[in-house]
């Protein structure tokens, strides 16, 4: 099986959990969670980062440490992974979902200030599948607005709008960790930030709401959020390779798009002229003038050990987030997708093989 994705664990990953388990510190206190906070913080071009257990809880706090509270709204978009609202719903302000727009598939920049009232305090928009929104817009739109603006990076490390790192255009942003990522920990995320009293309430509401002045003293409710010392010291041997992982991303995404061009039905991802797309996902759209429908294909390439993933499914879809509305790009888009093997040890000719079958 050709898997969608899969970690790539051959640099100092052995070396550094190895150093922490003779260490004797593999919980959340020890040298590489500081490391990796500040490397990776530095990386994205912003002051400072903590490190917290995943990506959902990342978003969690940056909700929390903005005082979005209950009552109070939330735009985000409708296509995308359900942590993004599910951590609005966390602190207990609506989740308001705004479409997509057809190339990138981002949240729809112009359809944002339709959805803002008084109640709206932030805008959270999501790089989807490693594609970066259009941030000069919505800033320009939450500062018009007075509102937070919060980043879902989760999927686009390294990514770029019009030069800068994603993670540097907002208030707070969040990244996952997870197994799948460009970085991967395993589990674990973290929050960037270039505000310090944001960074230091981040700290303090992982670790219970901790005074940092006078242990075991909790002045606030708090969570155990914390990243383990033996994550970080993964995620800081990724650190190492990771314009390396990009690069192999992009050159993959090269191909396949080589391959593919001329196949009626099939729709390719963009690369706008002022992003820099690492293609978390190599992901296509599924037209009606393809032979099969997407489900179709996905059993098809199944049985010949090509596995794939269909793009999320719209948010307001979800039972408890359905409030009637239609959002019908972002529906045609959650029929429509598929995500093909993106492992950064995809070879060249497994993905000569994906796309023969495809065509």
């Amino acid at each position: 099986m050709i898997p969608v994705a899969e970690p790539n664990l051959n640099g100092n990953e052995l070396k550094y959990v190895k150093d922490c388990i003779e260490s004797g510190w593999i919980s959340s206190i020890g040298e590489y969670v500081k490391k990796f906070e500040q490397e990776f913080s530095g990386y994205c071009g912003v002051k400072h980062g903590v490190a917290v257990a995943n990506g959902t809880v990342a978003l969690h706090l940056a909700l929390e440490a903005l005082g979005i509270k209950p009552g109070d709204e939330v735009i985000v978009p409708a296509l995308t992974f359900i942590a993004t609202a599910n951590a609005v719903k966390y602190v207990g302000a609506k989740p308001v979902f705004i479409d997509s727009e057809p190339r990138t598939w981002n949240i729809d920049p112009e359809r944002i200030k339709e959805k803002i009232t008084k109640k709206t305090k932030a805008i959270m928009p999501v790089h989807l599948y490693g594609h970066p929104c259009d941030m000069g817009i919505i800033n320009e739109i939450a500062e018009k607005h007075d509102l937070k603006v919060i980043e879902d990076a989760a999927e686009a490390h390294g990514a770029e709008y019009k030069g800068k790192k994603v993670g540097s255009l907002s208030d707070v942003s969040c990244f996952s960790f997870y197994g799948n990522k460009i970085l991967t920990t395993g589990e674990g995320g973290m929050c960037l930030t270039n505000d310090e009293k944001i960074a230091e309430k981040i700290e303090q509401l992982k670790d219970h709401g901790m005074s940092k002045e006078r242990r075991y003293y909790h002045p606030q409710l708090g969570y155990n959020y914390r990243l383990t010392n033996i994550q970080a010291a993964i995620g800081l041997a990724q650190l190492e390779r990771i314009e390396q992982t990009i690069d192999t991303k992009r050159r993959n995404a090269k191909t396949y798009n080589s391959l593919l061009k001329n196949v009626k039905g099939i729709t390719l991802p963009v690369e706008e002229p002022w992003a820099k797309n690492v293609y978390w996902m190599y992901s296509i759209l599924v037209e009606r003038g393809y032979k099969l429908r997407r489900d179709e294909l996905i059993g098809k390439l199944k049985k010949e050990g090509i596995d794939t993933r269909p793009f999320f499914i719209p948010l307001h879809k979800m039972p408890y987030l359905d409030e009637g509305l239609k959002f019908p790009i972002a529906e045609e888009l959650g029929e429509k997708g598929i995500n093909l093997p993106s492992s950064v040890k995809l070879t060249k000719e497994q993905i000569e093989e994906i796309t023969s079958f495809i065509k």
